[in-house]
């Protein structure tokens, strides 16, 4: 188990949200941070550290990507026509982990990122065993034959906490998902709000 795999309901009770409507989350129980100072009063946030914490959350979201990973995927949005908060979530749902996620052929996105990881996953008939790399529209993903039946598998089509959105059609009876289209923000079924506009701010400024 990887680490951060290990430490996703961490990031549920340092951000004080279920920030991937999961129903285990320890958010749901208690809402205070974790470790030994977490139930302290905490202060007013700051402008500083408002921003800071909408990034965490898109970028803990993710799959708690690399700060490195993330800033890289925002410097392509800003350079993108349009609004650049919008360009970053369209991004970052184009992700091969994320579309695995969105189409429920595993439970969570770090679950995700090692399914592509371990070659389970093809785009448009080929094995690709990167999670970072970026669909593009009318992309066909499947899961390979022999990794129909793995319990992950199993385990995330019957989940009935989430539905697919509708830039993804996903055949579940052949385990296929064709991208259709990149989403903006108001497309993306996030549990809790996603605030990029504050991500935008805070990369500006630092």
């Amino acid at each position: 188990m990887t680490k951060r795999t290990s430490a996703k309901y961490k990031i549920d009770r340092r951000m004080g949200e279920n920030i991937w409507g999961r129903p285990k989350s320890p958010v749901n129980r208690r809402e205070y941070g974790p470790g030994q100072h977490g139930q302290r009063r905490k202060g007013k946030l700051s402008d500083f550290g408002i921003q800071l914490r909408a990034k965490q959350k898109l970028k803990g979201y993710y799959g708690d990507l690399t700060e490195k990973q993330f800033r890289r995927i925002y410097a392509e949005a800003e350079r993108l026509r349009g609004d650049t908060g919008e360009n970053l979530v369209g991004l970052l749902e184009r992700r091969l982990d994320a579309v695995v996620y969105r189409a429920k052929f595993v439970p969570t996105v770090f679950a995700a990122r090692q399914f592509v990881n371990h070659g389970h996953v093809l785009v448009n008939g080929k094995r690709v065993n990167i999670p970072s790399y970026r669909v593009n529209e009318g992309d066909v993903i499947e899961i390979r034959d022999r990794s129909k039946q793995l319990a992950v598998v199993l385990e995330a089509v019957g989940l009935a906490e989430r539905d697919t959105p509708d830039y993804i059609n996903v055949d579940t009876s052949k385990m296929t998902a064709e991208f259709v289209r990149t989403p903006s923000l108001g497309d993306v079924p996030y549990p809790v709000m996603m605030e990029p506009n504050l991500v935008v701010e805070f990369y500006a400024k630092n």
